[in-house]
C-alpha cells in the first residue's frame, strides 16, 4: 500500500485551506464558508504556524507572512476587516481559545470544544478567578456591555487585570467579543450562551469531544505530523493521540508512522479533484460531519 506524500498533503491543504488564488476568501461570507469547510481556524497567523488561518485564505498563498505594519499593507488590513464583519454577524463561534489566539468555530464544532475547555456553571466557582465570576455576574445581569463599563460595573478596574480575566471568560467558553468598536476603540462583551444557547447545551463526551476535533483538523490537513494536532488545537499530546487512534478504529484514518495520520481515503481525495478549482463546491466536500448533533 502506498502512502501520501508530503507534497500531496500540501497540495490537498491548498485546495481546503484556500491556500490558491482563486479561492481566497474576500468576504465575510466566503470567510463563513471557509470556516464551514475547516471546522476551525485561527484568524490571524500566518504560514509560521500550522493549521488553516483566514489571514492566509485572504491571501490566497502557502507563504503568507503577517508584514511588520499591518495598516499599510492590503491584505492584512482585509483580512482584519473580514474578521471583524464575522464576528459581527455571529453566525460562527470566535472568541480567544485556542493558545489565547483568536479563533473561529463553526457551530457545530462547538459542542466539542465546550467539552474540551468549557466549564459548567456548578463548577465556576471552583475553576473561574474571582474576577472572572465578577465579570460574568455583570453580563448576566446586562447580557452584553463595552469594555470600559464592564470595567466599571465589575470592579475589575485595572486594564491588566480586566484583560486577564476577560480572556480567561474566553478560553472557558463563557464570553464572547459580539462586535467592536473604533472611534473610540473598544470591544462589546456578550455571554456566549446568549449567541449559541442550542450548541451551548449539547453534551458530548471528553473521547467524543477528542475524536470530533481531530476529524475536524484531519479533513482539512489530510496528513498530520507529530505533534501537529497539539499544537493548533491547544490539547495535550496524548490526549491528541486518542482523538487521531480513534479515528483509525473506525477506518476514517490510518497511521503512517508514530505520530504520523493520514486520511484513509486521501490519495483518492487528490485524483478525483485533479485539477478542480473554484470555491463553490469546497465546503461541500469537505464539510465537517455533524456526527449525529442533528439527529
Amino acid at each position: 500500500m502506498s502512502h501520501p506524500t508530503t507534497e500531496e498533503a500540501e497540495r490537498y491543504r491548498d485546495q481546503t485551506w484556500r491556500r490558491l488564488p482563486e479561492l481566497r476568501v474576500e468576504t465575510a461570507l466566503d470567510a463563513e464558508r471557509f470556516i464551514e469547510s475547516v471546522g476551525f481556524c485561527s484568524t490571524l497567523t500566518d504560514a509560521r504556524r500550522p493549521g488553516p488561518s483566514l489571514y492566509v485564505a485572504v491571501c490566497g498563498r502557502r507563504d503568507a507572512y503577517m508584514p511588520r505594519n499591518v495598516q499599510k499593507d492590503p491584505e492584512s488590513s482585509l483580512a482584519w476587516f473580514v474578521k471583524d464583519e464575522v464576528m459581527r454577524r455571529g453566525r460562527v463561534y470566535y472568541a480567544k481559545l485556542v493558545r489565547a489566539r483568536s479563533t473561529f468555530i463553526t457551530p457545530l464544532l462547538v459542542p466539542y470544544f465546550n467539552a474540551l475547555w468549557g466549564v459548567s456553571r456548578k463548577n465556576e466557582a471552583k475553576v473561574l478567578s474571582v474576577n472572572a465570576r465578577k465579570i460574568l455576574k455583570v453580563l448576566r445581569r446586562e447580557w452584553e456591555m463595552g469594555t470600559r463599563d464592564l470595567r466599571k460595573e465589575s470592579g475589575v478596574t485595572g486594564r491588566a487585570e480586566f484583560t486577564k480575566a476577560i480572556n480567561e471568560l474566553q478560553r472557558t467558553m463563557k464570553v464572547i467579543p459580539s462586535e467592536v468598536l473604533y472611534e473610540p476603540f473598544t470591544y462589546i462583551w456578550s455571554l456566549a450562551e446568549g449567541r449559541f444557547p442550542k450548541e451551548l447545551s449539547v453534551k458530548v463526551t471528553r473521547r467524543e469531544a477528542l475524536k470530533e476535533i481531530a476529524r475536524a483538523y484531519l479533513l482539512g490537513a489530510g496528513l498530520t505530523v507529530p505533534g501537529e494536532l497539539a499544537r493548533v488545537t491547544g490539547l495535550y499530546r496524548p490526549d491528541a493521540g486518542l482523538g487521531n487512534h480513534a479515528l483509525v478504529d473506525e477506518g476514517f484514518a490510518t497511521r503512517i508512522a508514530t505520530g504520523v495520520y493520514a486520511l484513509a481515503d486521501l490519495s483518492e481525495r487528490l485524483k478525483e479533484r485533479g485539477q478542480e478549482s473554484g470555491v463553490e463546491g469546497q465546503g461541500a466536500a469537505f464539510r465537517v460531519p455533524s456526527s449525529g448533533l442533528q439527529s
